[in-house]
């Protein structure tokens, strides 16, 4: 089983086999293939969505250009790096519970504001994280780089 801070995210269609005590019911993994990638790209859309009409009816698109969505990010990333300022390493691993929660709310206005820029710039944030991840893969191929924190650049 599962606990609850593990999440699996799937950005294509899979069928995941389960086994169980008593047959599965026919179908089981047709439906579980159509509630994947596609379910993911909704959930986006359906935020993004959201999002601009929070800013529609307070009438704060005239605010969010691209470059002032950008530098609001980076203000929030500066509040999530302040949680964690003067704390070990070992700290950091350990927050307490309204820290965790104060951490979590960073990360979602650093989300908040990806998603807004991505919107604004027309974006698909899916497309460009899984091609992001294509790139450095072949930057740091893992029998170059295992166990490594050296840049691309610094290997031959």
């Amino acid at each position: 089983m599962l606990r609850k801070q593990h999440r699996l995210v799937y950005t294509e269609p899979v069928v995941i086999l389960i086994e169980l005590k008593k047959p599965a019911l026919p179908g089981f993994f047709i439906l579980w293939r159509m509630h994947t990638g596609a379910a993911i790209m909704n959930k986006i859309d359906q935020l993004q969505q959201r999002l601009k009409q929070f800013a529609v009816d307070r009438d704060w698109e005239q605010f969010h250009a691209p470059k002032n969505l950008a530098m609001a990010l980076i203000v929030e990333a500066a509040e999530l790096v302040e949680h964690f300022q003067w704390l070990t390493e070992q700290q950091s691993k350990q927050l307490e519970a309204d820290k965790l929660q104060q951490v979590a709310f960073e990360l979602a206005d650093i989300f908040i504001y990806s998603l807004r820029l991505a919107e604004r710039l027309d974006i698909d944030l899916l497309d460009a994280v899984e091609k992001k991840i294509a790139i450095n893969e072949q930057k740091y191929p893992v029998e170059k780089v295992k166990g490594s924190s050296k840049k691309y650049t610094e290997y031959t």
